[in-house]
């Protein structure tokens, strides 16, 4: 929690007053092989479709890589590098925490604490300290990811946001001592960061390297000590409530159980921390107190998430995708036109993808994006058949695919919520985010696990 770290210690009270972390998830990536008649997945699932033209194949070798722009770089994440296999992405709202530090640091703190400076000298010093924020996120998180490739859970990446930065994990951890050991990396990895500029810092001293140098790695370091502390707290979904699972999963053997009381202290902090930020309004402090509000909200409504995830889990665990299809779907004929599945199709039914079936077989789909790049005018004389996309890992899933998996992929930013569901090669059903979600939840209300 970088705006914690930056702003709570004494000496920060004052830069926060004067200032004025897309939850849980992941890409589930399998290989495509184009064939003349056949598509074939990894899962060896395979679809029977017309012979693919050249000129499609291009297109969809166009529609594929453009895809993939906007999802790399798309309007919420953008994806900065890769360092030892792990993808490092930012999300925009981060811009908004580095400009909180430049802005702050440079016309408040350091002018005041390091005074008769020219104003560049001290904006380059906010600027300096942002990005030096910047890198003490990436380390703290890439130490996490570090010590959950250990003990073999995949870290699909890093990403820093405005409440500082995540490593999302693709699983829950086996086992108590990798919660405990994969928690405690980050703080660890925080204090000894701290260490090593501290050490600099007294270098720097000693060898009278410029005061500008010496105040950013003074302030890098106490961020970094704030930063491990605040961690420590036994509030998940923080890393010492992680450590606090881990315990009590150990003395209780029941992962559910020890998510549940965590869950409640992370939540309980959260209510804290909003209660703070109300005290700070009443005092005057509008925009510190709009910041703690703000924390509290994401600490408390991340850790009840986190204990729905498991009840989701104890739902959906092991179960294919065909238990949650919706089966007879509506399908589209190739031979309409794409004014008439507007009109009688889309504003009908209200779905944004349907499949396109000729006879048995399943020709692909056709989605409201593809229409979009069509000129209105050309409406009426242009076919389904004409702008069908055939079968491939971006509309079309396994009804054998684990359905936890499938979820993890479609509540990623830029992702389907909606997929044909193929069985055999045939169309078996349909299974779209928003169904998946409201029968989870009546699962849950009916049927709660455990009982």
């Amino acid at each position: 929690m970088i705006l914690l770290a930056v702003f709570t210690e004494s000496k920060y009270l004052r830069l926060f007053a004067g200032a004025g972390r897309t939850i849980n998830m992941i890409l589930f990536r399998r290989t495509m092989v184009f064939a003349n008649s056949k598509i074939t997945f990894r899962d060896k699932t395979t679809f029977n479709t017309r012979p693919i033209s050249e000129d499609v194949r291009h297109k969809l070798r166009t529609q594929k890589m453009a895809g993939e722009t906007r999802q790399s770089r798309g309007p919420e994440q953008f994806r900065l590098f890769s360092l030892f296999g792990f993808e490092v992405k930012l999300d925009l709202s981060w811009l908004l925490l580095a400009l909180l530090i430049s802005w702050s640091l440079g016309a408040g703190v350091f002018p005041e604490e390091y005074p008769d400076l020219p104003k560049r000298v001290y904006a380059w010093m906010g600027v300096a300290s942002a990005i030096g924020v910047f890198v003490s996120i990436v380390f703290h998180e890439f130490s996490h990811s570090i010590v959950a490739r250990q003990f073999g859970l995949p870290i699909s990446g890093i990403t820093l946001f405005i409440f500082g930065g995540v490593a999302e994990m693709e699983k829950e951890p086996p086992n108590p001592k990798s919660e405990f050991l994969m928690a405690a990396a980050g703080p660890l990895a925080s204090f000894l960061l701290a260490f090593v500029l501290f050490q600099i810092e007294s270098l720097a001293v000693a060898q009278n390297w410029p005061i500008s140098f010496v105040g950013v790695l003074d302030k890098l370091a106490y961020i970094n000590i704030v930063v491990a502390i605040f961690n420590l707290l036994p509030a998940f979904p923080l890393d010492g409530g992680r450590m606090l699972r881990a315990a009590l999963w150990q003395s209780k053997k029941d992962m559910r159980a020890a998510t549940r009381i965590s869950s409640r202290i992370g939540a309980s902090f959260g209510v804290a921390l909003m209660l703070l930020g109300g005290i700070s309004f009443v005092q005057g402090n509008f925009i510190g107190g709009m910041w703690w509000v703000l924390i509290g909200i994401f600490l408390r409504s991340t850790a009840l998430a986190s204990y729905r995830q498991i009840l989701l889990q104890d739902v959906v665990k092991d179960k294919p995708v065909r238990d949650f299809m919706q089966k007879d779907p509506v399908t589209v004929a190739p031979s309409i036109t794409v004014q008439d599945w507007v009109d009688d199709y889309v504003y009908q039914h209200h779905f944004k993808m349907f499949p396109v079936v000729e006879g048995s077989t399943l020709l692909g789909s056709v989605s409201i994006d593809a229409i979009k790049r069509i000129p209105r005018s050309d409406w009426p004389g242009k076919t389904i058949g004409e702008v069908v996309d055939p079968p491939s890992d971006t509309n079309t899933v396994s009804a054998d695919l684990e359905t936890m998996k499938l979820l993890s992929t479609m509540v990623r930013p830029h992702m389907p919520s909606r997929f044909m569901v193929v069985d055999n090669g045939q169309l078996a059903g349909m299974i779209s985010l928003k169904d998946l979600q409201e029968l989870i939840a009546l699962k849950l209300e009916i049927e709660p696990p455990g009982r």
